[in-house]
């Protein structure tokens, strides 16, 4: 220690160093997935985390400590993945990154991140592919229509439809329970924990919307999901709608109807751009504005909903209750 502090360096730093046990970056990268289980919405996303280092990271460098860990050993696990699998490559390089970064906070190694400038060693990608593909608005009456008389499941077509009707995402329509209707108030109330934003999200009902949900009572037998899959106890797989497109032979998303929906806002109405932004549930990115703004607009955007069911279905019927009570438009 003595010479340590003759040659101007820290003893106590040097003993640490010593004593410290650094994990291998197999055994990092597990315990950053254990301690982040709890805050990923489903279990599929937190699967794909591990899976993804475990088929194209551990093989590597797994083994290796994570205090020796440089650049080049990144370097090796990306380059052959970097054209050929650029989602996945890109998805790799942050998730080594976020081992890296833990390992830091841990005191697990010293200096920078070897993620940082690796790309500056690779070519460059190929413009990324709109994954989001979304079908013009002035075709979605049509689509529907076709919706309705193709060979899926009815409870499918049913899910598919109200996904539409309500501009929401996959993961919100497929995991709707009973329980989160409002039936006197035609209102669907997603739990924030279900939402992309962590926020409980109020989705007002059209007409068509509580026919869909009168349909689908019957269909899901008893199930706590309005759309359950098979043996009632889960909901309907997430392919269940890239199924019903593939059927009807378009190379669209799901998720891409939100898209539809926007621009028809935009483009056919004269509602205020606010209304169709909180009913597509985004954040105000403006923090001035979000920390004065109080409501959700709710029946400005009950009014929009309704709108957007009467343009994709092409009338306007007298609005009923889930129970089939009448209530008026």
């Amino acid at each position: 220690m003595r010479q340590i502090a003759r040659g101007g360096g820290d003893p106590l730093a040097q003993r640490r160093l010593e004593q410290r046990v650094v994990l291998t970056f197999e055994e990092a990268a597990r315990q950053v997935h254990t301690a982040r289980l709890p805050s990923w919405k489903n279990k599929k996303h937190g699967d794909q985390w591990i899976n993804s280092l475990t088929t194209y990271v551990f093989p590597v460098f797994g083994k290796k400590p994570v205090d020796q860990i440089e650049t080049p050993d990144v370097l090796g696990v990306l380059s052959p993945i970097w054209l050929s699998k650029a989602e996945t490559a890109r998805r790799v390089r942050q998730r080594i990154g976020d081992v890296m970064n833990w390992a830091k906070a841990h005191d697990l190694r010293d200096g920078t991140n070897p993620v940082d400038g690796v790309e500056n060693a690779l070519p460059k990608q190929p413009e990324r592919l709109n994954h989001h593909e979304a079908l013009p608005f002035a075709e979605v009456p049509a689509f529907v229509m076709g919706l309705r008389a193709c060979d899926s499941s009815e409870l499918t077509k049913l899910a598919f439809e109200f996904l539409i009707l309500t501009a929401t995402r996959t993961n919100e329509v497929l995991g709707a329970k009973w329980s989160e209707i409002d039936e006197k108030n035609a209102l669907w109330i997603i739990p924030g924990e279900r939402m992309k934003a962590q926020r409980p999200h109020r989705v007002p009902l059209s007409v068509r919307c509580v026919e869909i949900l009168k349909r689908a009572k019957p269909l899901a037998g008893g199930s706590d999901y309005i759309f359950p899959g098979r043996n009632g106890k889960s909901s309907l797989s997430n392919m269940a709608f890239m199924m019903v497109l593939r059927r009807m032979g378009l190379q669209i998303t799901a998720h891409g109807f939100r898209s539809s929906f926007r621009d028809w806002a935009g483009e056919k109405t004269s509602f205020p751009g606010d209304v169709a932004e909180m009913a597509l549930a985004h954040v105000i990115k403006n923090k001035v504005e979000a920390a004065y703004r109080r409501g959700d607009l709710l029946e400005k955007r009950r009014q929009l909903m309704e709108a957007w069911a009467d343009y994709v279905n092409g009338h306007k019927p007298q609005r009923k209750g889930v129970n089939g009570t009448r209530k008026a438009s």
